[in-house]
C-alpha cells in the first residue's frame, strides 16, 4: 500500500520545521510513503536544504514560483498527486510532526472500514502533549469532538494537519479551493467530502502540531502585520457558512458578533483597524464564488 500513498507537505519559509516533518515521515513504522514538498517560493534556503533529498530520490519537490498561500499550495499538491496516479493522499503542513505509528493508524482504520470513507483525520497534539485546539475535529457545524479516546467517531470538519484522503474521492469532489490563499480551505474541503461520504476521527494516528501557541487565530490579539490574512479568513468563512444554508448563516451571525465583542472588549490596540478588517473580509465574502477546479 505504501507505494500508492503520497504525503503532501506544503511549506513556506519554515525550513527547520519542514525538516522535522520530513524526519518524522522517514521514521514511519509501517513504511515510508512517497513524499511531495510543495514549496511556496521560500527564500530562507529551503530549496537548497532539500536538494540532497531530491537528488537521492527521497522526496519530490515542486515550487510554483510564487507564494500561493497554504490553500494554493494544497490545491497544486493534490493536483500533482492525482496526476501522478497515487491512490491515497496524506496532507499536512510543514509544522506537522507525525508520530512513528501515525500512518499505521490510518492503514488500520482503512482496513476496519473496508475503504468506505471520504477522509480520515488523526489525533493532533500540541508540543506539551495536550490536544491542539485549532485542530480539534468537528462532529457538526457547532460541536467539536470531546472524547479523544473513542475511535472512528463520525466527523464533518477537520484540518489539513494529518488528513488522509482517497484519490477516488478527490476525483469526485474536485480540488481544494486554491483561491482561498490562507485559512478555511481545509474546513471547506473536508465538509465538501463529508456531505457525500462518512468521515472519521482516528485516535491511533497521532501527530504533533509544532505551532507557536496552543490557540486558534484571534483577530482581537494578533499582530497588525497579520491583519491582511484575516481579510481572507472572514471572506472565506462567509462563503463556507453560506453554503450550509440557514443554520450556517445563523452560526456565522453569532460567531461574527462574538469576534466583534472580543475586539471591543479585549482588543490589543488598533481596534478600529481590526474592526475594519473584519468588516472588509465579510463584505468581500457576500458575493464571493471561488473557482473549484476538477482533479483530472
Amino acid at each position: 500500500m505504501n507505494s500508492n500513498i503520497v504525503a503532501v507537505v506544503v511549506t513556506y519559509n519554515r525550513k527547520e520545521k519542514l525538516m522535522n516533518c520530513l524526519d518524522a515521515l522517514f521514521s514511519q513504522k509501517s513504511g515510508v510513503p512517497d513524499i511531495l514538498v510543495v514549496d511556496n517560493a521560500s527564500d530562507d534556503g529551503t530549496e537548497q536544504a532539500l536538494k540532497p533529498l531530491v537528488d537521492e530520490g527521497k522526496i519530490n519537490y515542486y515550487n510554483p514560483g510564487r507564494n500561493l498561500g497554504g490553500a494554493g499550495g494544497f490545491e497544486r499538491g493534490v493536483k500533482w498527486a492525482i496526476d501522478a496516479g497515487y491512490e491515497y493522499l496524506w496532507l499536512m503542513d510543514d509544522d506537522c510532526v507525525p508520530k512513528k505509528k501515525a500512518l499505521l493508524g490510518f492503514k488500520k482504520a482503512h482496513n476496519r472500514l473496508k475503504g468506505h470513507y471520504g477522509f480520515l483525520s488523526g489525533r493532533v497534539l500540541w508540543t506539551d502533549g495536550s490536544p491542539c485546539k485549532m485542530n480539534i475535529q468537528k462532529a457538526s457545524l457547532t460541536h467539536k469532538i470531546k472524547d479523544w479516546g473513542r475511535d472512528l467517531q463520525r466527523i464533518q470538519y477537520a484540518s489539513f494537519v494529518s488528513c488522509f484522503i482517497k484519490a477516488s474521492v478527490i476525483k469526485e469532489v474536485a480540488l481544494p479551493v486554491g483561491e482561498f490563499f490562507i485559512w478555511g480551505d481545509d474546513v471547506e474541503y473536508t465538509r465538501r467530502i463529508s456531505i457525500k461520504y462518512p468521515c472519521y476521527y482516528v485516535k491511533d494516528s497521532v501527530a504533533v502540531h509544532d505551532c507557536a501557541a496552543n490557540a486558534g487565530s484571534d483577530i482581537s490579539k494578533d499582530t497588525m502585520e497579520r491583519m491582511k490574512y484575516y481579510v481572507y479568513a472572514y471572506r472565506n468563512e462567509f462563503y463556507i457558512f453560506r453554503r450550509e444554508g440557514a443554520k450556517g448563516l445563523v452560526y456565522w451571525w453569532f460567531r461574527l458578533h462574538l469576534h466583534v465583542f472580543r475586539i471591543l472588549t479585549k482588543g490589543d490596540g488598533h481596534r478600529l483597524k481590526r474592526l475594519w478588517t473584519l468588516i472588509k473580509g465579510t463584505m468581500m465574502g457576500v458575493l464571493y464564488n471561488p473557482t473549484i477546479d476538477l482533479a483530472d
